[in-house]
């Protein structure tokens, strides 16, 4: 099978680089400062108390552009905020066969690729890793937990995601095909803004939000909030997904927090409008209050027009 990753991040990066290491076909799509570091340094996986390093094959966009390839699988891999810029950099390689999966949290992002690409080359997908990057490009494991859920957006079994699933299985990848996996993409968008919104809120971790008197009673509350918007959207959230949630959230000593908070303290911008805008939207639509959505969304605005105007 022949793969194209695009994106060599701390997601798209560690699990491509557990495909490559398996002796797959893989392909990494990137910017050109990003290619000149992996060619330098190679792609390092780093944390949990183990380090190894893959020599990855690597195109560029302005490379990709002339070759006559088209892929088997392309995970997707980029932050919402690349999307666009994204469509145009894998088109491409995007051929009649080629499968699309994408790693990006929340939903909106089916809408683009189905529309510039066709539904039937696109799948739903979640990734749930631990990873970050440091400040040499290496990808840092942070916890155990790494999976991807994939599947057809219509819910249907296919040969397709079979064969992409074994693919990932035999890398040492842990893959599930639930029933319905725009589901599992609506438990993860829940999951991820929640969190999200309790810490960027408290500017703390999940620990240090719940050493302080009212802290426990947050992450449940805006939790609930999320949940109704999906709940109203008919993708109900399961009492133990739920569950999962709040102890996350609420877990004493816990240093846990998400990419979305790190990119706030560093100053970076984040994907407010695709993980924030969109949820409380669909919320307005459904009419659904989310007080405590709302305040994190202009909070998250406030940041990213600071971040924007730092960066141009």
């Amino acid at each position: 099978m022949r793969i194209l990753v695009v994106g060599a991040g701390a997601t798209g990066g560690f699990f491509g680089a557990l495909l490559a290491r398996a002796g797959q076909d893989v392909t990494f799509l990137v910017r050109p400062q990003r290619a000149a570091a992996l060619r330098e340094r190679g792609l390092r996986i780093t944390g949990l108390g183990e380090e190894w390093a893959i020599e990855p094959r690597l195109v560029t966009a302005d490379e990709s552009a002339g070759a006559d390839v088209s892929y088997d699988l392309v995970l997707l891999s980029v932050k919402s905020t690349a999307l666009d810029r994204a469509l145009e950099d894998v088109a491409p390689a995007v051929g009649p066969g080629t499968a699309i999966v994408p790693l990006l949290n929340g939903l909106a992002h089916l809408d683009a690729l189905s529309a510039r690409f066709g539904t039937d080359r696109v799948l739903g997908g979640v990734a749930k890793v631990v990873t970050t990057l440091d400040e040499t490009g290496d990808i840092v494991r942070l916890a155990p937990l790494a999976h991807l859920t994939i599947g057809e957006q219509d819910g249907t079994a296919s040969p397709r995601v079979e064969r992409i699933a074994k693919t990932l299985a035999e890398a040492g990848i842990d893959v599930r095909v639930p029933a319905d996996v725009v589901d599992a993409m609506w438990h993860k968008w829940v999951f991820i803004t929640t969190l999200g919104a309790t810490t960027s809120l408290m500017r703390g971790t999940v620990g240090e939000v719940n050493a302080v008197p009212g802290g426990p009673e947050l992450g449940p509350a805006i939790l609930a909030e999320a949940a109704a918007v999906a709940a109203a959207a008919g993708r109900p959230i399961p009492a133990e997904e739920l569950a999962l949630t709040r102890d996350t959230v609420t877990k004493q000593g816990s240093p846990l927090v998400p990419s979305l908070y790190r990119d706030v303290l560093a100053g970076r911008p984040t994907e407010v409008e695709h993980l924030f805008g969109d949820l409380v939207a669909r919320a307005r639509e459904l009419d659904v209050p989310t007080p405590l959505l709302d305040l994190a969304t202009l909070h998250l605005r406030v940041h990213q027009r600071r971040a924007v105007a730092a960066t141009s």
